[in-house]
Formats: structure tokens, C-alpha cells, sequence
């Protein structure tokens, strides 16, 4: 049975009472079971917050090998950006305007998020979703979790919950860049009463829209689970290999202009007058470990207990022309004339090795009134971060482990929450959430940037949530205060300037929201207005070795509105859509320019809009389901994004509205379970448009540039134009 939820906040509840009607009562004891492996972090339709659930099946459907910000796209207030221009490779994504940096993201829980830079890279986890049950987007500073501070989002991934009978699935996708994607996957349902064991295994190769943007990805997962009455024991290893070339530099404005959008500086050089390009690859390799206790005392009574363990390394190899030997503890020497040689080409790796672990608890209540959960989490990082020197033109005695630089990260983060929601009445109920977060954060050693640093931080924050949910007869109305700290991460210390240390983050999250659900239609729309304290931004501050630095700025806000809707037109035809309004402020924003005749030039530009904060967002989806076909026609408006704080529209990515196709066929044969076909058509009309960017400007009266007419470099991340992928899945 097919079921199309079009407003998640009703998703946990309706996919309760479809299980409930369609499995014996022993496998529903076992998903119960499932269900609080990630009880303690997840929303349900009565907690008063805003939230979406993007099914297993929406992702499936969407699923050609693209990275888990595109296929949570259409949700509301999120935009996503592709370095590659292909949303495979480098991915990201903003929710309201926040960045990947101040967005909680989990897996069953467990924190996902690098402890020190605060941001999730998705090409450490290629084809995540064909082992994810659902994704939960929890907009607003959300509910209590592990890991860094929600300033925009959360994010909470669930793994698949396994199948009670056996299954094996193989589905190949093909299209445009040289783009493939192969998964295998399958399980033994269960066996013995008490053992289901599942694996899949992911290959993902592109050469990107961007020159020299390829990808080649892969991925594992597996998973042995345990039923015993009631108690669930579950081990599951997941992990990857990557390796992408960069296209890290954006396309600068003036060749976008000329016509070439695809143009890739990464790797360039020039010797002997002609042009040429180094191999620049990323390559990291990541894995996983989790396993899971969760035991059911009793109807009103259960618990949850996870170990982790992750483990990574890798590095980024770049060619370096003329550097200087200085930078990187090498010796000059004499070249055959006797003249001393300061610099050279060089090759450089710059590492990082690193592993993270600790313990998830939770315990919760179900009683007729109250629902409550005691949390608590302690986890560790411990990261290498270090440089080789692998080659120097015409330097013969050069090491082949010279190190240039090392540093050792630790970071020690503990947390403790009470959350409950008590039902006064049966419309009526209200929700606290009090959280107290500790973080021990050290780094020493030497850095290829900053030298020698040193940082000993120890933060300690009370985080605390409440609100009131009103629910009768398809209307929802809610209203919440949650406040947020969030510690700064480590570029925000190491570079900052000595005499500017920064301080923490804090967020006031007011939300309010309403909605109706029937069976036909629904409708709703949320109020929030987050103020921020101290917010961590770009000012244009440089650094004595020209590193732009960020600033504690002291008010800035996120105010605006969601409104979402569906509609059940025929049988066969349905749409849904959502729409976002904003206003991100800085409330008084003062900007330093470079300035290369002197001191950096001084403006106030007074109140401003907050780079990267598009004011409009509007996703719509019109789903035609007939039989065995479907097909989807979903459209995406952006508007104008600033890549800085002074709202100058020369520096701006241009709005942008980008249509798609997805076509499907399934039919299942006698000799196995289903064959499902897809295509799809991504950028339907050609759109020409970037998705993100970067900017520096400089000011000098003897080079004749002011603040008007400014010198100007700046990158422009270019989308690919109309592309095609096709799908085939074997289903046994």
C-alpha cells in the first residue's frame, strides 16, 4: 500500500496505524522496538516545534545517486548547492539561511557533525539514503539532541528498520557527466525467531558538470539485529571511500559572463608559457560503528543505550606554484648558477586523522497524561591535523615525509536533558525540554596558517525549551521559546585575531504555527523570529597573513513565515507545495575593507541582510499516480542571495527558478517481486544559475580602486544545465 504524506507532522502517527494494520502483532512489537532507538531525539505531532519527515519512499523514488541535502530539498526553507554542479560529490545545504555548520545532523542519534569545524561532509556518506528510513528536519532550534547546537536545524537520520522476510534488491542508475550508481542490497528476514542480518554496497561515479570535477564514490553498510522478547540488540557498521577532484574555487564572474561556466581553476599552473592543470584530489575514507540496546520494561517504561565509534583519515593533495620555502619549513639552496632559490612548485597533502566516540542513554515514560525522556550523552574527539611536503620542483633532498605543520585537536562534549509533554486536556498538552551541554575543547601545535597555536576552551550551557500544543479534529496550533548556545568551531579560534578571541553564539527562538489535515487538503503555516546574540559572522577583517576573519557581531535576527499546503485534485492527481518568506537582519553591520595602500577602510552600513539568507523560498510538486505510472513535476524558486553583509547586489547570486521531471514505471512480474523503472529530467528548461559563491574586494587610491569601483575576485558555484539520469531496480 502506497501512502503519500503530505505533511509530515502527521507522518509518524499515520505510518504508526498503517503498520498497525498491515503486520502481525509480533513484527509490530519488534518496529515498537525500533522506534526507540531514536525516541529520545525525535518530534512527534503533539511537541509544539516545526518540523518535516521525508519517508524511505519520497527518497527512493528521487534516488539516482544525488547526496542527501537534494533529496530533502523540497522541504520547506531549504536550499541546496553542488560544487560539482551535479549534487554528487561536494553537497550542502542551508535551512533558513543557516549553514551546515550550525545544523545538528544524527544518525539514530548519534552526532554526525565534525566536532571541530561543526559541519557534516556528505561525501563521506555516498548513497546514505538507500540505508535511511526516513529523514526528520526539524526547523527552529528543535528539541533536545547530541552533538552541536541546532541555530537553524536539525537533522535526524533513522536507518532502515529490518525486514521480517528475506529480500535482495540490485538498481543501476546512468545519465548525464558519465554519471552511474550501483546498489546491491539485500537481507535474510528473520531467522531463528531472533536474527535478521542486511548489507548493501554502493558504487557512484561522475565526471561532474564542471571540468574535472569527477567523483568516484563508495559505500557500505551493514547491520545484525537481535529480537528477545522485548529487547532488541543491534550492531551496525557503515563507512566509505571518496575520492573527487576539486572544484572547490567556484567560477569567477567574468568568465561566467564570456560564456564559460564551466571553467575550473583547481590544478592550474603555467610552465614554460603554456597553461596546464595538476591532478587536485580529495580523498578520505571514513567508517562507522554503532551498536544498539533497547529494551521495553514494560508498557509505560522503556530504554535505549548506544556505543559508537568512528574512525577517519584522509587528505587534500594541491599544487602550490612559486610558493615560498619558508611556508613550509623547507631550505633554500643553490641552484647551477650559485644563486640562492627561495621558492619553487610544490605538491602538498594536508591531512587530517581523527576518531570519535562515546555513549548514547535515554529512558522514557508513556503514561495516559505524561510522556517523558531522561537523556544523557558523553562523547570524545581526538584529531591529528598535519601537512606533507610530497614534492618540490628541482629540489633533490627533500624527505618523503617532510611535515610542515601539526596540530591535535581534542574535544571532550557531555550533555544531560528532561523533556516531557504533559496532555492537560484531550486538545491540550504543554512541553518543557531542559538541557544542560559541557565541552572541553583543546588544540596545540602548529598550523599551515595561523603557527603556533593553542586553544583551551571549557563552555558550559543550559539550553532550555517550552511550549504549548493545541490539536482537535484535523486543527494543530502550537507556540514554543527555545534558547540555543553554540560554541565556536575551530577555524572561528584559529583564526581569529589575537587580540579578538571569539566568544559563544546564542540563539532565542520564538515559533508559532497552525495547520489543518483532512483527507483531502491541508494547509498550515509557522511564525518563527530567531534573535541571535553574538553571532559569528564575516566582517572583511584580514588576518596578518591575509586569512579573512570572522567577528561576534551583537544583534542580528531570522524573522519569517512557512506556509505549506496540499491538495488531493483528482484520484490520480495530487500537489503540495511550500512557501517561505524572511527577513535576515544584522542589525548593524560595520564591514572593514582591505585596503592595500594602509589601514583597512571602515564602513557602517547600518542595518543589512545576512549573507546567504534568501528572502523567498517556494517549492511546489504536482504527483500523477495512475497503475503502475507516476510522474512528478516539481519546481524550485530561490531568490536573491548576498555573498556578503552589505546587501550590494554586485555581489549577489541572481534568484533563480529550476523545474524537474521524474517519471517511474513498476510491474512485477512472476518470477519476482517488482521492476521498477525510472527517469528523470533535472533542469526541464535549461535554467542558466549558481547556488553559491564566494567574494573578496579591496580598496586602493594608487591602483585607482575605491569603495565604489572596488577590485573584486570571486567565485560562482554554476549548476549544470538540462540533464538526464535513468534507473532500473530488480526488487526479489
Amino acid at each position: 500500500m502506497k501512502k503519500v504524506f503530505l505533511f509530515s507532522s502527521f507522518a509518524l502517527s499515520s505510518l504508526t496505524a498503517l503498520i498497525a494494520q498491515e503486520l502481525p502483532s509480533d513484527t509490530l512489537k519488534r518496529v515498537n522496538l525500533e522506534e526507540v532507538i531514536v525516541k529520545g531525539t525525535r518530534l512527534t505531532s503533539d511537541i509544539p516545534m516545526a518540523y518535516t519527515t521525508v519517508s524511505r519512499e519520497e527518497m527512493a523514488k528521487n534516488n539516482y545517486g544525488q547526496d542527501i541535502p537534494y533529496l530533502i530539498s523540497q522541504t520547506p526553507s531549504v536550499i541546496v548547492t553542488s560544487d560539482a554542479g551535479t549534487g554528487i560529490g561536494y553537497t550542502s545545504f542551508r535551512v533558513r539561511g543557516t549553514d551546515a555548520n550550525r545544523i545538528n545532523i544524527t544518525v539514530n542519534g548519534v552526532p554526525v557533525n565534525d566536532s571541530e569545524s561543526h559541519t557534516v561532509f556528505w561525501v563521506n556518506m555516498p548513497d546514505f539514503a538507500s540505508s535511511t528510513e526516513d529523514v526528520q528536519i526539524q526547523r527552529g532550534a528543535g528539541t533536545s539532541t547530541n552533538g552541536p547546537a541546532s541555530f537553524g536545524a536539525s537533522i535526524g537520520l533513522q536507518t532502515l528498520r529490518p525486514t521480517m522476510k528475506p529480500y535482495a534488491e540490485y538498481n543501476t542508475s546512468a545519465g548525464s557527466f558519465q554519471t552511474y550508481k550501483n546498489t546491491f542490497m539485500g537481507g535474510t528476514g528473520l531467522l531463528y525467531d531472533h536474527f535478521v542480518f542486511e548489507a548493501r554496497y554502493s558504487k557512484i561515479k561522475s565526471d561532474g558538470f564542471i571540468d574535472r570535477a569527477k567523483a568516484n564514490l563508495s559505500s557500505y553498510f551493514g547491520s545484525a539485529t537481535y529480537y528477545s522478547g522485548s529487547t532488541v540488540i543491534k550492531y551496525q557498521a557503515f563507512g566509505s571511500a571518496e575520492r573527487t577532484n576539486q572544484a572547490w574555487n567556484g567560477v569567477p564572474s567574468d568568465s561566467i559572463a564570456n560564456g564559460n561556466r564551466t571553467y575550473n581553476s583547481c590544478g592550474e599552473y603555467i610552465e614554460d608559457g603554456i597553461v596546464k592543470y595538476y591532478d587536485q584530489t580529495d580523498n578520505y575514507w571514513q567508517n562507522h560503528n554503532h551498536l544498539s540496546a533497547a529494551h521495553k520494561f514494560n508498557p509505560e517504561w522503556d530504554m535505549n543505550l548506544t556505543m559508537h565509534y568512528t574512525h577517519g583519515k584522509g587528505y587534500y593533495e594541491d599544487y602550490k606554484a612559486n610558493a615560498k620555502f619558508g611556508s613550509y619549513n623547507l631550505t633554500p639552496f643553490l641552484d647551477k648558477d650559485g644563486n640562492e632559490v627561495k621558492r619553487s612548485d610544490l605538491v602538498r597533502r594536508k591531512w587530517l586523522r581523527n576518531k570519535f566516540y562515546g555513549g548514547i542513554y535515554n529512558v522514557s515514560y508513556t503514561g495516559t497524561r505524561l510522556t517523558a525522556t531522561l537523556g544523557t550523552a558523553v562523547n570524545n574527539y581526538d584529531g591529528d591535523h598535519f601537512g606533507r611536503v610530497i614534492w618540490v620542483k628541482n629540489y633533490n633532498n627533500l624527505s618523503p615525509d617532510h611535515e610542515y605543520y601539526k596540530s591535535n585537536g581534542t574535544k571532550l562534549d557531555y550533555n544531560v536533558f528532561v523533556k516531557g509533554n504533559y496532555r492537560f486536556t484531550e486538545e491540550l498538552n504543554g512541553y518543557l525540554d531542559l538541557q544542560y551541554r559541557g565541552i572541553k575543547y583543546k588544540v596545540e601545535g602548529t598550523d599551515d596558517k595561523a603557527g603556533e597555536i593553542y586553544v583551551d576552551k571549557h563552555f558550559n550551557f543550559f539550553n532550555p525549551k517550552a511550549g504549548l500544543n493545541y490539536q482537535k479534529n484535523g486543527h494543530t496550533a502550537f507556540a514554543s521559546f527555545a534558547i540555543a548556545n553554540r560554541e565556536p568551531n575551530r577555524n572561528n579560534f584559529t583564526e581569529a585575531a589575537e587580540y579578538e578571541r571569539p566568544k559563544h553564539e546564542t540563539l532565542y527562538d520564538y515559533e508559532a504555527g497552525y495547520s489543518y489535515h483532512s483527507n483531502r487538503w491541508t494547509v498550515g503555516a509557522n511564525l518563527y523570529y530567531m534573535d541571535y546574540k553574538n553571532q559569528l559572522i564575516l566582517t572583511g577583517k584580514i588576518s596578518d597573513i591575509g586569512e579573512a576573519l570572522t567577528s561576534n557581531i551583537k544583534d542580528s535576527y531570522r524573522a519569517g513565515i512557512e506556509i505549506t499546503g496540499g491538495v488531493k485534485i483528482l484520484p490520480w492527481l495530487a500537489w503540495s507545495g511550500n512557501f517561505a518568506y524572511s527577513a535576515n537582519k544584522i542589525k548593524g553591520f560595520v564591514e572593514y575593507v582591505d585596503n592595500w595602500d594602509g589601514d583597512a577602510v571602515v564602513v557602517d552600513h547600518g542595518k543589512t541582510n545576512i549573507a546567504f539568507s534568501p528572502d523567498i523560498v517556494v517549492n511546489s510538486i504536482f504527483a500523477f499516480s495512475y497503475k503502475g505510472f507516476s510522474a512528478d513535476f516539481s519546481s524550485v524558486y530561490v531568490g536573491r542571495q548576498y555573498l556578503d553583509n552589505t546587501s550590494c547586489k554586485n555581489r549577489s547570486i541572481d534568484p533563480y527558478f529550476v523545474n524537474n521531471l521524474l517519471l517511474g514505471y513498476t510491474f512485477k512480474p512472476k518470477f519476482m517481486k517488482e521492476i521498477a523503472l525510472g527517469f528523470r529530467v533535472n533542469n526541464l528548461f535549461n535554467t542558466k544559475y549558481e547556488t553559491n559563491g564566494w567574494v573578496y574586494t579591496a580598496v586602493s587610491e594608487s591602483a585607482g580602486y575605491t569603495l565604489e569601483n572596488r577590485y573584486k575576485e570571486d567565485g560562482y558555484f554554476t549548476q549544470a544545465g538540462t540533464n538526464v539520469m535513468g534507473s532500473i531496480a530488480f526488487r526479489f
